[in-house]
């Protein structure tokens, strides 16, 4: 299963935490992990390279870890891509189910 954990501050996003892996198909044919991958990773490289965001990133391929947390409070345009990130995420768990994905927020 992937969980993934929404850091909000006061309602806003200020980060995520994303690990395991769905089991719903192997290796190479597990539509739910390269769907939840796509995002996860499209909004970190879109974080980069559209804002000037300062975060924090770490990550482990063998656990499925993907850490990231801002430095500090999310810009409009940091907040619209992690938003977008979030709501296909939030499609994924609701066509695939709670076996594979789990979405948890977390006020810090």
């Amino acid at each position: 299963m992937i969980t993934i954990t929404i850091f909000q501050n006061q309602g806003r996003v200020a980060g995520f935490r994303c690990s395991g892996h769905s089991g719903y198909a192997d290796a190479g044919a597990d539509i739910v992990c390269a769907g939840v991958s796509a995002l996860v990773i499209n909004a970190v490289n879109s974080v980069e390279a559209f804002t000037s965001a300062v975060f924090r990133l770490d990550t482990d391929e063998k656990s499925g870890l993907i850490d990231f947390r801002l430095e500090q409070e999310a810009g409009r345009d940091t907040a619209l891509l992690l938003d977008s990130m979030i709501l296909g995420l939030q499609g994924i768990q609701r066509d695939y189910g709670n076996e594979y994905v789990i979405l948890d927020y977390r006020e810090v």
